[in-house]
């Protein structure tokens, strides 16, 4: 009986041992799926942001290497390029640990600097593109009186501007945050109490510049629409394609003011048009036409980009503080949408050299070390 005893407790002590080796090994197979999981995760977020980096170097570089770029227009997409490059300088790389780890470990004054960082940066990257469209607009449908003061000096207010509201928006946060030990602070996030901040700040950064995105695209489309479809001109006189194209060679080219036709004016004479000189024209009249169209869609493809990667995030950061314990959302699909939102930073260059035929040639040249003009 004892024998039998002793026996059976032998075997339980192995079973346990068994047990307790079968849940150690487990226990270590679930750390290092975590610790591959987050492996993956930190590598696949810093290539984006060394992409996001890299890509916006080598638009500021192209602009300032490349003399035909040096335009008020360029300068407003190199002032864009340069604000994407300090979201993945200063927002990206911490953002990285914070969201693998889900515990913030740098203490309050760099929490601080961060979310000061992170709100200014990515709200001026957003209203960059509204200074552009509003640019582009102005450009479109006052050309000749917006030229005289289209200016590298117009350019910086717009600019300056837009750093001004950026950091008018940013900076409320500091003034109610409360300063806690360095070991208390787990979680760095903007207070999401002061539901007026909230609406404030989303406003500011997002829904209002969507909205007059929209409003201006649609606005520029129309007027891109109508000069597409406006006859050619030739010495100030506008002239349908078919009169031009009758002008013959050597003679006197004669057509009726199509841009009065209840005027009552005589035809007007231009002796000795050539017919060289209709197709010029002509030929300048295509060239602006796909000018117009390769632009009115670039800046399409950019608004929708920007709509795609910030409405998400814009809109659970306004949802959840409003409707407090009543809402729900899982952490990491908010990572998610953050990520989104910084991943614009990286659409915007890759859209400018990809559907922008002169940037795409300057960058092709500088990528193959050729000399740029």
């Amino acid at each position: 009986m004892n024998f039998y005893n002793q026996s059976l407790i032998l075997k339980l002590d192995i079973l346990s041992e068994h047990l307790l080796n079968s849940s150690g090994t487990k226990m270590k197979w679930d750390e290092m799926t975590v610790l591959g999981v987050k492996a993956t995760v930190a590598t696949f977020l810093a290539l984006l942001t060394f992409a996001t980096l890299l890509s916006n170097i080598f638009v500021i570089i192209t602009i300032y290497m490349t003399r035909k770029l040096h335009t008020p227009a360029n300068y407003l997409i190199g002032s864009l390029a340069f604000t994407d490059l300090l979201v993945s300088i200063l927002v990206m790389p911490i953002s990285i640990v914070y969201t693998v780890n889900h515990s913030w470990t740098f203490g309050q004054i760099i929490c601080d600097i961060w979310l000061l960082s992170d709100i200014t940066c990515c709200t001026a990257s957003i209203l960059h593109l509204c200074v552009i469209a509003l640019d582009r607009y102005w450009a479109i449908t006052a050309a000749l009186e917006y030229t005289k003061h289209r200016t590298a000096g117009r350019a910086a207010a717009m600019i300056a501007v837009v750093w001004i509201i950026a950091i008018c928006i940013s900076i409320p946060p500091l003034f109610w945050r409360q300063a806690k030990a360095q070991e208390e602070l787990t979680d760095c996030s903007v207070n999401t109490d002061q539901i007026s901040y909230t609406v404030y700040s989303t406003c500011g950064a997002f829904y209002i510049p969507t909205i007059l995105l929209i409003i201006l695209y649609g606005k520029i489309y129309v007027a891109a629409r109508t000069r597409i479809l406006r006859p050619p001109s030739i010495y100030g006189k506008r002239f349908t394609t078919a009169e031009l194209i009758t002008g013959s060679t050597g003679s006197s080219f004669c057509a009726v003011n199509a841009g009065h036709p209840h005027t009552g004016e005589s035809p007007v004479c231009i002796n000795h048009i050539k017919i060289k000189l209709a197709d010029s024209v002509l030929e300048r009249k295509r060239l602006s036409v796909a000018r117009e169209r390769k632009a009115t869609k670039t800046l399409g493809i950019i608004l929708g980009a920007f709509i795609v990667c910030w409405l998400p995030f814009f809109v659970v950061s306004l949802v959840l503080p409003i409707c407090s314990d009543a809402c729900w959302f899982h952490p990491l699909l908010f990572d998610f949408f953050t990520w989104l939102g910084y991943f614009n930073s990286l659409i915007n260059p890759v859209i400018y050299t990809a559907f922008n035929e002169d940037f795409k040639q300057a960058f092709q040249k500088l990528i193959r070390f050729k000399k740029i003009t």
